[in-house]
């Protein structure tokens, strides 16, 4: 099957799952994660219609980033280390993985230098998995409460990974919870904070995921295959 096919079957998938999310009419935005994958296939899903790619790695995105179309929107949703953000903050459209204090101070550096506001999601470790990066779920609040003096910064929701794991009920209460604590970190009205996304689901949960109120999936396999 092409890229565009699969690209089609995930749309078509997507608005199966929206029909049974807690607000059908919410937009999903698809987000083709393309780490490892040259250019070709890249070209190939722009052309199909996708303008949102998501990297894991910094120095991908700038490989890429000068050979491909101007008007992609680029999505850093792996680690980002304090040392990269000066290389990517003219380049990228948000950031998925806001995880510290020390990231923030970076990125709004960066970001004053070049007068941009950076839109970025505070990625939760809900799951609390030692292998996985992310503020945990009890650090969320003072964290936000901490953002409103970054004025190059805006939060504009919160992203998680789904637990590796078979059992399904697990993964959708993981997700479910983060749509709780985006609710009520909304009721705190503060400044430069706005709980519009939810960055969760990839190309094994995706559908969950909308299920529980994504607002953005990130799916690299179902789309362009496994990576070895």
């Amino acid at each position: 099957m092409s890229i565009a096919c699969k690209i089609k079957t995930v749309k078509s998938n997507i608005e199966k799952a929206q029909s049974n999310s807690p607000d059908s009419a919410l937009k999903v935005r698809l987000v083709a994660v393309t780490k490892t994958l040259g250019l070709e296939p890249i070209q190939e899903a722009y052309d199909a219609g996708v303008r949102d790619f998501g990297e894991n790695r910094v120095q991908e995105i700038l490989e890429k980033y000068p050979h491909l179309p101007s008007d992609i929107r680029w999505h850093l949703i792996g680690h980002l280390q304090t040392n990269k953000v000066k290389y990517i903050v003219d380049k990228i459209f948000m950031i998925h993985s806001l995880d510290s204090l020390h990231l923030a101070e970076e990125i709004e550096k960066r970001a004053a230098a070049i007068d941009r506001v950076i839109p970025c999601l505070v990625q939760v470790n809900i799951a609390d998995e030692d292998t996985k990066f992310g503020l945990k779920e009890g650090e969320v609040e003072d964290f936000l409460k901490a953002m409103p003096r970054f004025s190059h910064i805006r939060i504009e929701g919160l992203m998680t990974i789904g637990p590796h794991v078979s059992d399904e009920s697990r993964i959708r209460d993981v997700f479910h919870q983060l749509r709780g604590m985006s609710q009520n970190m909304s009721k705190l009205a503060l400044p430069n904070v706005r709980m519009r996304e939810l960055s969760m689901g990839m190309s094994g949960d995706y559908m969950t995921a909308v299920e529980e109120g994504s607002t953005m999936v990130r799916v690299g396999t179902s789309i362009f295959g496994p990576r070895f």
